[in-house]
């Protein structure tokens, strides 16, 4: 435990991380985007990350020989797209792009023109997709809608959803969208984001809306998507036999001491304890305790790595970004030579552990 502590204190003498946050960035939480050319794919990566069609150009890499990525953030990745080109252009086989992409928390998008009927290429992907049986989520996307009269839009809405129904079978969302309003906005943008934030909960997080009440919540949307990024390192560490217990506290540590950088605090013994005495008395030995109770039970034969080690994913998610909005709070008011009640830092604690957990796909 005392060894868990130091490592909070000087982060430069952390083990390798490397591996960790490698085997996040392969893991990323994915939405795939699959429609015909000009179906609307890359103004639908637009209006979720902000980010314009040159910034959004310029960011897409290869991935296989027929769908591109694009991570955001770009710097310090949360979650990716999967953008599958030229579904019209030729047979499309999806078995690389289903290799390519990991297994848990990925999502299924389907981008249609919604006044163009013919969509035997998309619903042919969508069939040898549904073979494969590794899609939790699909989200229908109607694109273009206000191109169409009000009847004839509910005409073609129900059509294509027949169709999509027809192969797909369970239930799943759909949402009607213009990413060309005609004065820069997004119609329909709202329902957009809270049918995108059912499927992949950590997109509520990143992009939801950014009207904050006090100077110290401002503060905190900057580098709010440090933090998740962070807590998905932390997560993903959790998922890799016998790493969490050397990783969790290590990548803990490299967020708090960025972000008290970042607030002009000294990172220091003294600054660490002072955080962690707000946060109760209890809290490093219930640290302690629990990080060591995850990594035992992940060494159970079947159930440790399955259930036990998605339980340790999520639980170390909620924990990371927890004491990164905590810790926030605490560098702001610090910075400010102001003093936090514990009732205060202990109750963001809990409400943010339990926001994270839940939005770390891993509930």
């Amino acid at each position: 435990m005392l060894d868990q502590i130091k490592e909070f204190i000087n982060p430069s003498k952390n083990p390798d991380l490397s591996q960790a946050h490698e085997f996040q960035r392969k893991h990323l939480p994915t939405l795939w985007l699959i429609g015909k050319t000009g179906a609307g794919k890359s103004s639908f990566i637009q209006a979720v990350t902000g980010h314009s069609s040159i910034e959004v150009g310029n960011g897409y890499a290869p991935c296989t020989m027929t769908a591109e990525v694009y991570e955001f953030p770009q710097d310090k990745p949360v979650m990716r797209f999967l953008d599958t080109r030229g579904l019209g252009e030729a047979d499309y086989n999806p078995n690389d792009d289903l290799e390519e992409i990991s297994e848990s928390g990925n999502s299924l998008v389907v981008v249609m023109k919604v006044d163009e009927s013919e969509q035997s290429s998309v619903l042919e992907a969508l069939k040898q997709i549904k073979k494969k049986n590794k899609i939790k989520h699909l989200l229908l996307v109607h694109s273009a809608v206000l191109l169409s009269g009000h009847k004839e839009l509910e005409r073609q809405i129900t059509f294509n959803e027949k169709q999509v129904k027809g192969i797909w079978g369970k239930d799943f969302d759909a949402v009607a969208v213009d990413f060309e309003a005609g004065d820069g906005s997004v119609y329909n943008y709202d329902a957009l984001i809270e049918k995108l934030t059912k499927i992949l909960p950590v997109i509520g997080m990143m992009i939801e809306d950014k009207e904050r009440s006090t100077i110290e919540e401002e503060n905190f949307d900057k580098v709010e998507n440090e933090v998740l990024w962070y807590a998905g390192s932390a997560s993903a560490s959790d998922l890799i036999p016998a790493v969490g217990l050397v990783s969790v506290p290590a990548i803990q540590a490299k967020m708090l001491h960025s972000l008290a950088n970042q607030y002009g605090v000294e990172w220091s013994t003294r600054t660490f304890s002072e955080l962690i005495g707000t946060l109760g008395s209890s809290f490093a030995l219930q640290y302690g305790v629990k990080l060591g109770a995850r990594q035992l039970v992940k060494f159970v034969p079947g159930y440790g790595q399955t259930v036990g080690a998605v339980t340790a994913a999520g639980v170390s998610f909620g924990t990371t970004y927890g004491l990164g909005r905590a810790a926030c709070f605490y560098f702001y008011h610090k910075s400010k030579g102001e003093t936090v009640s514990k009732e205060g830092m202990q109750s963001l604690y809990k409400d943010s552990f339990y926001k994270g957990k839940a939005a770390s796909g891993y509930e």
